[in-house]
């Protein structure tokens, strides 16, 4: 039995989970014995706990940190020095055997969970500019852990790497061949939401037991404040909105999706602003955000009675919509749509009007099952499966790493000397 801590560190929150990880166990087989969550950092920072049983855990004994006890303007560093402290104060989170880290970015060359090492950290830093919102704040606590536990094995799980075998015309770029060379291709991303997804398909049906891949199409809604779709058939990525960087497709919460590249030429060129302005346009200022002027929380939006907030979720429902018809046309067909993470899960109204909009494929709703967040929100007479599925990116990051381990080196982690964290953007 080994112990896995996951790190699953974004632009303001830092999530970790302890898992109890059986020797060659399925994915399911793992126990989180706690899982915590740092949001709001740099702003509004607020932390909370859960134990296995998911009930939450307060206070300050122990060695416990809590809302109580984190400052408003804690950071990242701050959250990984609240995060060392209460392992090293609980005696059951000791002998950890290994780290699991969620990087969003692998480029071309890491297309599975890989062991960390300073040739691997090296590369990755390198893919920084590909992902400069996001992929320094998953490298920042390998840093950090390797300068405190140098002889800790870690490894990095690619959000990547689940796309990477996507026929090359759903990655290719119309434009000339030297570009596609150098790597301007549409990643994708999600991906460890994604697997995780397509690997537990089969306890509710939707795949073949005999083989363990789909049986069937399925689009699946990976909705939270980030949010994009993913068509997988035959267990494989064939096709997913997020292109080159997390900004592609969906409207988001605070991010547009796509936009025509035109209009981006237009506001640096013609409206005069600057490439630094359009990027905190595009990334922190638009979306549900943008468009109701209110919130980039669909719960807020859900609760207003504001003509704008409306709109924007209208807007956002569309997107989904159009979307969908898409993936449809690339699998050549649906025969499931499932939808995950927080808005996925829990936004009941968001799901019966993306289904509504789905009525040509010959979906039908069930509400009561559907305002109850049920598994099954189809009706009897629905020609299309509508499911709500959980996902635990912390779960599927601890089983790579579990197997990582026991296939690889358990070599201590050096950093080169000199060697810095990435900036943060």
């Amino acid at each position: 039995m080994s112990k896995i801590l996951v790190i699953n560190s974004g632009s303001s929150s830092l999530k970790f989970a302890v898992f109890v990880a059986p020797a060659g166990g399925r994915l399911l087989d793992l126990t989180p014995t706690y899982r915590g969550h740092f949001s709001g950092l740099g702003s509004r920072a607020t932390f909370s706990l859960k134990d296995a049983e998911g009930q939450a855990l307060e206070g300050e004994s122990a060695g416990e940190p809590s809302s109580r006890s984190i400052p408003d303007d804690l950071g990242h560093e701050g959250a990984m020095s609240h995060l060392f402290e209460w392992l090293e104060a609980h005696p059951d989170t000791s002998e950890i055997a290994a780290v699991g880290h969620r990087i969003v970015h692998g480029g071309r060359d890491y297309a599975a969970p890989v062991l960390l090492d300073e040739e691997v950290l090296a590369d990755l830093e390198s893919l920084v500019p590909l992902a400069p919102l996001h992929e320094p704040f998953g490298l920042a606590p390998v840093h950090a852990l390797a300068t405190r536990q140098p002889d800790l094995p870690q490894v990095a799980c690619f959000d990547t790497a689940f796309h990477s075998d996507q026929p090359a015309v759903a990655r290719t770029f119309p434009l000339p061949r030297r570009f596609r060379d150098a790597g301007m291709i549409r990643y994708g991303f999600h991906g460890l939401s994604y697997d995780y997804i397509n690997r537990t398909l089969i306890n509710y049906g939707l795949l073949s037991a005999s083989n363990g891949v789909a049986a069937s199409r399925v689009i699946v809604a990976h909705l939270g404040n980030g949010a994009s779709l993913c068509a997988i058939r035959d267990g494989r990525s064939l096709a997913t909105t997020m292109g080159f960087t997390p900004l592609d497709g969906l409207m988001m919460g605070t991010r547009s999706g796509s936009l025509d590249p035109g209009l981006l030429l237009h506001l640096i060129l013609q409206e005069g602003m600057s490439p630094e302005a359009v990027e905190r346009l595009v990334y922190k200022e638009s979306g549900l955000l943008g468009v109701s002027g209110i919130s980039a929380d669909m719960r807020d939006l859900l609760a207003s009675d504001a003509q704008e907030a409306r709109e924007a979720i209208e807007l956002y429902v569309y997107r989904i919509v159009r979307e969908i018809g898409s993936l449809v046309a690339a699998l050549g067909g649906l025969d499931h749509l499932v939808f995950t993470a927080g808005i996925g899960e829990r936004a009941a109204a968001v799901r019966a009007a993306v289904v509504d909009g789905c009525q040509w494929l010959g979906a039908s709703l069930d509400p009561s099952a559907n305002n109850v967040n049920a598994l099954s929100i189809a009706a009897g007479d629905s020609r299309l499966g509508l499911w709500v599925i959980p996902t635990d990116e912390e779960r599927m990051i601890a089983w790579f790493t579990a197997r990582t381990l026991a296939e690889g080196s358990r070599s201590p982690f050096t950093l080169p000397e000199g060697s810095k964290p990435p900036t943060q953007q």
